[in-house]
């Protein structure tokens, strides 16, 4: 059970209506000094020892040029939760089943302090915060949600306190899926960034789309399409197409290459005829040699 500074209010006279703590939560601003680990659950000399801790801590800290961060509480029968008061994100959640002791400082009326058991070391912690004005009204606070849970968990027989711990262990571990979720999208945008850089081609360079080969790496051959003549593009026909000369193929002096091979028997003597039936017997006997035959002669069918 809670033990807090508060219980000396014999009149239960509390801040706060029921239904605010139950069905919402109430708010306060605070500095958060840090948490340390205590030995005992409960107890003043306990939580005196832990702000003399803390406070020689943060005068250290001071010192260095860091200031103390400001926080907000979030009080209701379901616990404490600690804030970033801009960001909204829950830095700690305390469970009020969880809270063992909370008291203010008598020396010190900015000081007040509670004492919970961590959830995941089993470590008692105590929370130690410096409120200007609502020190002994936050300690009441904390004493009211305490004496209502405990009112509702007798109205159970119990069993509100297993499903609160049950959401504290679902709620748990919805933040852990979230951290594991963010930290999943950051490593997806890393390899997003790494595809695009490794795809961006050099500069300069165009892309251009190289040509098929064959099984020997040889551009395939294809007959050069014929031209296809282009329609009137300012209604005029278009010009006909270029004829090559008739005598395209005379030399210089006006005669036909000279092919010894397809110039016919009367064209030379019978002397120099014979030189060139000798010449082409040879030839078609060296091609025969090379494994394979083929006929100069027209007629010739194997051609």
């Amino acid at each position: 059970m809670l033990r807090c500074e508060c219980d000396r209010h014999s009149d239960k006279s509390w801040m706060h209506t029921p239904e605010a703590l139950a069905k919402h939560y109430i708010p306060y601003n605070a500095k958060f000094l840090g948490n340390t680990e205590v030995e005992a659950p409960k107890g003043t000399e306990v939580v005196k020892d832990a702000v003399r801790k803390l406070k020689f801590q943060r005068h250290i800290k001071k010192s260095e040029g860091q200031k103390i961060p400001k926080v907000e509480l979030q009080i209701s029968i379901y616990g404490v939760k600690i804030l970033d008061p801009k960001t909204k994100d829950v830095q700690y959640n305390c469970q009020l089943h969880r809270i063992s002791f909370c008291a203010d400082d008598k020396t010190d009326k900015r000081i007040f302090t509670f004492i919970c058991k961590d959830s995941e070391s089993n470590k008692h912690l105590c929370y130690v915060f410096d409120s200007e004005k609502c020190a002994e009204e936050i300690t009441l606070t904390i004493g009211q949600a305490f004496d209502l849970a405990y009112k509702k968990f007798l109205e159970s027989g119990g069993k509100d306190v297993e499903t609160r711990k049950q959401i504290g262990t679902l709620q748990k571990r919805i933040q852990e899926l979230e951290s594991e979720n963010s930290e999943l999208k950051k490593q997806l945008l890393d390899l997003e960034d790494q595809l695009m850089i490794a795809h961006v081609p050099p500069a300069g360079s165009g892309s251009m789309k190289p040509l098929s080969t064959d099984v020997f790496d040889m551009v395939p051959f294809s007959p050069v399409t014929p031209l296809v003549p282009l329609p009137p593009s300012n209604g005029c026909p278009p010009p006909p197409p270029a004829t090559l000369p008739p005598d395209y193929r005379k030399d210089l002096f006006g005669a036909e290459p000279f092919d010894p091979f397809t110039c016919g028997s009367a064209d030379f003597p019978p002397d120099i005829q014979s030189k060139l039936d000798e010449m082409q017997e040879g030839f078609k006997m060296g091609l025969t040699l090379e494994g394979a035959v083929f006929s100069l002669d027209p007629l010739d069918s194997r051609c």
